[in-house]
């Protein structure tokens, strides 16, 4: 039997960054607020459409921002592999396509306990906002390689780098949603018994 709740609370403090971070696996409320407001954008709609509750206080050193998005990423990372347990019971895999205008981007992800990225989205700005374009992937390889798990973002169609940025985060949020559902086994997904 699954035992909520799935939750855990990250605290990060370096001299670079500090990070208060509250994730909860089967919803509740979204507070995010760190020094990157298109950041903060792209995990309102990572916790909208993952199902996920999420609240989120982050600062940096003002250098620019590698710190922070790499730090929120790991703190992050660290809440999914804890908020999941031995992860008995779950779904493990999930997959999704997302389309945002001329955008779409295919999100698969394992939660195998074994980290890998595959980010093959390509940005034709350098900015999006006040978010460097280069640390998506690095927010989302700092995500999964704290989380243990396989995440693939694969751009599939679009040229517009806002678009192709959300479409990204809102890939990675359903195929995460499907991938921690419940099922109705409540074994561990996995022929060797574990998952770490």
């Amino acid at each position: 039997m699954i035992s909520p709740p799935r939750r855990a609370t990250i605290s990060r403090e370096t001299k670079e960054t500090t990070i208060a971070l509250d994730l909860d696996l089967d919803g509740g409320p979204c507070e995010v607020r760190t020094d990157v407001k298109f950041l903060d954008h792209m995990l309102d709609a990572f916790a909208k459409h993952s199902g996920c509750g999420l609240m989120l206080r982050a600062t940096g050193d003002g250098m620019d921002h590698h710190h922070i998005i790499e730090d929120v990423g790991i703190a992050l990372g660290q809440a999914i592999h804890t908020a999941l347990g031995d992860k008995r019971g779950i779904a493990r895999f999930g997959s999704l396509a997302v389309p945002l205008d001329d955008a779409l981007v295919l999100g698969s992800i394992d939660l195998s306990g074994r980290a890998w990225l595959n980010f093959t989205v390509n940005f034709g700005v350098e900015n999006l906002g006040d978010l460097k374009t280069e640390l998506v992937s690095h927010f989302f390889h700092s995500v999964s390689e704290n989380g243990r798990f396989n995440l693939h973002l694969v751009q599939l169609a679009g040229t517009n780098s806002h678009h192709l940025c959300e479409a990204s985060f809102k890939a990675f949020a359903r195929s995460f949603a499907a991938a921690k559902a419940i099922t109705a086994d409540v074994s561990i997904p996995s022929t060797k018994g574990l998952l770490a």
